[in-house]
């Protein structure tokens, strides 16, 4: 059986701005899912995973649909997939799929994001190989977005299947959805170059975009868009913030607007060479901002956070969708930043965190 693996993903900064149309700096981690794959040809899928052992899924491709409701919530996203070529033409004739993820579940890295770009890059060599990157892209969101009923944007699986090893990806996510080429730039993200490491403090708090908190941030982000006249809350300057009467929507764009312009900011600064650790005030800021004005984070997430500037940190925020999972820390001395999180969380009673180290990492792929 051939493998192919798709990564998890961190945002270097961009958070909650790609819903919202605006711009993100993901890179791909070393962590990823494989997807075992074979093709059938007796319409049947039969779907296995290493961390659920005790469940076999057998079903024909054509009732994918029907079956969705009576489907493991697990199951929805690699099964979401299948419906998703089925659904745009492709003929599948059936397929074997076998998966097994090393991406923390519930951490805000995205493991779902993997789970998805695994099993299209393999349909896609399997069943369809003329389709391009950005139908991957497309395809992996939807199953996300219809079958397994999370309201993600474009930012997790465009950083699964684009992102490049060395580099971070700087997505305008308006024009990629019209797919224009310039929307995607390559920057180059050297940190071993500059003596610096990128911390990851999985806090073991999950997060779940499938309850009501981030689908609440994306209605309010709407709104916002709406009370402004505006079509997302890309266009909005910080000008048009006192015209939203709504405290609560005007906190949200005002995070919108700030986080895109922090984005351009750290681009720019990469774009031209700098050294990373300019970076690290806008890492923070983006934190403070998450925090306050868009309101996502959590005590585990800010203890992690302020552990890590306290120890050195030249920048430290929370990561993904929020309500707990992860946070990044640009640090030199990894290790001394690493007890200090583990001190302060044990001296506050929480569970201790996972803490890795993580460089920019290649995209998906077929293993040798």
């Amino acid at each position: 059986m051939e493998q192919w693996i798709a990564p998890g993903r961190v945002n270097i900064i961009g958070e909650h701005t790609d819903y919202n149309d605006g711009f993100v700096l993901p890179i791909a981690l070393p962590l990823g899912v494989v997807c075992g794959a074979r093709p059938r040809g007796d319409g049947l899928v039969r779907l296995t995973s290493a961390q659920r052992r005790d469940e076999v899924i057998e079903l024909r491709v054509d009732t994918l649909a029907a079956q969705r409701d009576r489907l493991p919530r697990w199951a929805r996203y690699p099964l979401g997939v299948v419906h998703e070529f089925v659904r745009g033409g492709h003929r599948v004739t059936g397929v074997d799929l076998e998966l097994d993820g090393a991406v923390p579940i519930g951490a805000g890295l995205s493991s779902s994001a993997a789970l998805c770009c695994a099993v299209t890059i393999a349909l896609r060599d399997l069943f369809a190989p003329a389709l391009t990157d950005r139908s991957m892209v497309e395809i992996a969101r939807a199953a996300e977005n219809g079958f397994a009923g999370v309201p993600t944007g474009l930012l997790d699986q465009s950083a699964s299947i684009l992102c490049t090893e060395g580099h971070a990806l700087f997505l305008d996510i308006r024009a990629f959805s019209e797919a224009e080429s310039a929307a995607v730039e390559q920057i180059p993200f050297d940190l071993s170059g500059a003596g610096l490491t990128l911390l990851v403090a999985d806090t073991g708090h999950p997060h779940d975009l499938a309850d009501g908190g981030y689908a609440e941030r994306r209605a309010q982000c709407e709104a916002a868009a709406d009370a402004l006249s505006l079509s997302a809350l890309r266009d909005a300057t910080s000008e048009d913030l006192p015209h939203l009467s709504d405290p609560v929507l005007r906190r949200r764009a005002r995070h919108v607007v700030s986080e895109n312009a922090r984005v351009l900011a750290v681009v720019d600064r990469l774009r031209a060479g700098a050294d990373p650790r300019a970076i690290g005030a806008l890492l923070t800021a983006s934190h403070h901002s998450l925090r306050e004005d868009f309101e996502v984070s959590a005590p585990a997430l800010d203890l992690a956070v302020d552990a890590a500037l306290d120890a050195g940190a030249h920048g430290a925020r929370m990561v993904g969708g929020g309500f707990g999972g992860s946070i990044i820390a640009l640090v030199e001395d990894a290790d001394h930043v690493a007890q200090n999180i583990m001190n302060r969380f044990a001296t506050t009673g929480f569970a201790p965190p996972r803490i890795f180290a993580v460089q920019p990492a290649a995209g998906a792929r077929k293993l040798d």
